[in-house]
């Protein structure tokens, strides 16, 4: 799980627990998780690219921005 990547399907930012869809190979598809931001930072907009940085079963990520 950790190291996967997703996008941003609710915003997530401080004081928010957003969502993102995140690619799980085990199960052959994408699923949504509670997303938290791994490092305090500005909010991020639906659509954005992130990485998994840290899981929490059963559906609960910290993510990080894809810096491009």
């Amino acid at each position: 799980m950790v190291g996967s990547a997703g996008r941003v399907s609710g915003t997530v930012g401080a004081g928010l627990v957003g969502e993102v869809m995140v690619h799980v190979p085990e199960r052959q598809g994408t699923e949504a998780f509670l997303a938290y931001l791994a490092v305090p930072g500005e909010r991020l907009p639906v659509g954005t690219p992130v990485v998994v940085v840290e899981y929490h079963p059963p559906r609960t990520v910290y993510v990080a921005p894809v810096l491009p």
